[in-house]
This record gives C-alpha cells, structure tokens and sequence, in this order.
C-alpha cells in the first residue's frame, strides 16, 4: 500500500515512536492494510506513544507531528519556548528533550549514518561545548523574516508560513540579526579567538556558537599534531580561522595553503593572514584549485559546506599523499559517505570527536581524523 492510499493530510493515527532518524524526528511504524507505513514524527521521543497528525504525504513516508501524548519518555521536558510545539516555529527539533538525552540522539544519529553509509561501527559521545550551560541564548547570529510593523518571524517546519517570534531562546542577548532578503548591517564584523582577529562578511559564514570556533580548532590541532616544518592545506577555508593556527604550529620552516571558493572569504582571509608569511591564500572552487596545485601535504583541513567535499575533493585530497586529515563536518551523512570514498583511497577513520555545537535543534559538529590504513 502506499502512502496516498493509507492516511491524507489532517488525519490522526496512534503511533509507538522507535528510533530517532537524521533531521530531528523520530521513526514511527503503523499498520496500514496488510502492511506497515514509516511516519517521521516530530515533537515525539523513542518509546513513546503518540498521536501523530499527518502534515506531509509522500509515495513511501509520511510525516507528522505528535500532538498528544499518551506515554511519555522520561527524557521529555517541558520545552522552555512557547512556540516549539506542532504548528509553531521550526527552527528548534528538540526543545522537548532533555540537554543530555538531546545529545544522546544526536549520538545515535552520527552513529547510525556512519554505519550504514561507511560501514563504520563507532562508539559516539556528543561533548557539551561551553557557552550554553542550558542550551539557550547561544546563537551569536539571527536569520529573521521581517514582518509589517518592524516585528521578526521565523517559518515553520517545511513550510514559508512564518511565525512572530517576539524573543528567540536560542539567541544571544547581543546576537547580530540579518532579515531575509535585506543587507546585513556593516561590511564586516571583528571575530577574535586565541588572542587573533577574524574579519568577516557581515552575511558571512561564522560559527555561530560562542565556544565552537576555540573548541574546533583545539580539537583540529590536537588530531592532526601538525610540526614546525610540515606542509599544511585548509580547504574550504572560510577567512582563515584554521588556517591561522596551523601556520602558527608549522612555523616559518613549513608552509599553509588556504583555499576558499567566495572570493570574498578568500580576500578576508587574505588580510587576516597577512602576518604569517608561510601562508598562501587561494580563491576558486576547491576541486579546480586542488588540479591546478603541483605540490603535496603533510596535513590537511578538510571543512566542507554540508553537502560534504564529495568523492573528486577526496580523491584530490588523497593525491596530496597527507599523513592525516582533519574533516570537520556539519553533516553526518555527508562525512559517512565520504568516508567511504576515503576508504575506497586506502584512508581510515581513525578518530572521531563530536560536538554540540547547536543545542535544541538536530544539528550536530563532527571532527574526524583520518589517516592512512596500515
């Protein structure tokens, strides 16, 4: 039976809620006909009982959202926004959820994708990150819709309906604020981490937790253990964050290539590097920049967009013969599969660290080490 002929949009159905899946719902099985349909429930938990109502149909999955439940896990809070709830705002999946429990799906997540994209059997840990003791008022930067009367809005789950926020949780007090489809406020603002500064696009790409650009780059220089000498890449580099440290760990005897493809990242980075003449700044897409280099690499940053660096990046990045690369990765089903590529190369995983970098919500920040297979 298909989805279309088992329930349609409203209707409401009794559910037992199994795992959590990657994008922030739960599993649902539920008896339809002579079979079973998959409903990707929301605002639901493992091992509860919920009734679902049917927001999306589609031809093998429904999803839904559990407006009522009727036994409750012992990892479910109350959610601390007014508007996390069915219908409501969709930009937190798990204000439902305890900070712990959130980590420890998080966890079943990183290692689900893992194993069934790479075949990677991992024992994973999602570490707090300080600057969020109550997985509120982190977020340094605020993407809003902007509403008649100088209101914000943000929309709600697989939706443009937007809904008024008069105060986001997960914001910082100070948080910079864009509105959608208008021009950031200023050019630039001034990022400073280990004593250095950052200057970055005002609708440039920043991590937006105020503990996760120190967390990341002590985790990065701790696995890859980069020495005075060595020859270093950062790929999809940003203004140079990483790039910063490991030409400060190589020294003046080693050297740094920093690749970024926005041209105005690359010429951020340009300026915040200007002091550490063992750095070269590269502007173009990652896979040409990587084609056009007669050169090799000791270490290697591999800190892609979500879509992950994909198997040419990672057969460029292979050809660079590294004795280790540190991928940092926003997605867990992109590192899965290109892991799997690296494989493929003779590259194993070696180490994996994981972060929680985005309380309430589903995202979660990997840093893996990957090095050659003996």
């Amino acid at each position: 039976m298909t989805a279309e002929a088992a329930f349609a949009v409203g209707d409401r159905v009794e559910a037992s809620v199994g795992p959590v899946a990657h994008g922030g719902h739960m599993v649902a099985r539920v008896p339809a006909g002579d079979a079973s349909v998959v409903i990707f429930v929301r605002h639901a938990l493992p091992g509860e009982r919920v009734v679902v109502q049917i927001t999306d149909v589609a031809k093998r999955f429904f999803r839904g959202d559990a407006v009522e439940v009727l036994e409750a896990s012992p990892d479910r809070v109350p959610a601390p926004c007014p508007l996390a709830h069915p219908d409501g705002c969709g930009g937190c999946d798990f204000q439902h959820v305890s900070l712990p429990a959130q980590r420890d799906l998080k966890a079943a997540v990183v290692a689900e994708q893992l194993q069934r994209l790479a075949g990677l059997e991992v024992d994973v840990r999602v570490e707090e990150v300080p600057g969020a003791p109550d997985g509120l008022h982190w977020r340094s930067r605020m993407q809003y819709v902007g509403l008649p009367g100088g209101d914000y809005g943000l929309r709600k789950n697989h939706s443009h309906e937007v809904v008024a926020v008069p105060e986001c949780l997960i914001a910082a007090p100070d948080a910079r604020v864009v509105l959608v489809g208008q021009p950031p406020a200023g050019d630039t603002v001034t990022e400073t981490v280990r004593g250095r500064s950052f200057e970055v696009a005002g609708d440039g790409f920043w991590q937006v937790h105020p503990g996760a650009p120190e967390t990341l780059v002590s985790s990065v220089l701790e696995l890859l253990d980069p020495q005075p000498g060595e020859r270093a890449m950062d790929l999809y580099a940003g203004v140079g964050l990483f790039s910063a440290f490991l030409a400060e760990a190589v020294t003046e005897t080693g050297s740094v290539i920093s690749v970024e493809g926005d041209r105005r990242a690359s010429d951020l980075a340009k300026g915040n590097l200007r002091d550490l003449r063992q750095v070269r700044t590269k502007a173009g897409r990652v896979d040409r920049v990587l084609k056009d280099l007669d050169t090799m690499a000791d270490v290697v940053v591999l800190d892609p967009p979500r879509e992950g660096a994909r198997k040419d990046v990672v057969s460029a990045v292979v050809d660079l013969a590294p004795r280790a690369i540190a991928y940092v990765a926003c997605d867990p089903a992109a590192l899965a599969r290109d892991l799997g590529y690296f494989a493929e190369r003779g590259y194993r995983l070696s180490t994996l660290r994981a972060f929680d970098l985005f309380p309430m919500t589903h995202h979660v920040e990997c840093v893996a080490l990957v090095e050659r297979a003996c």
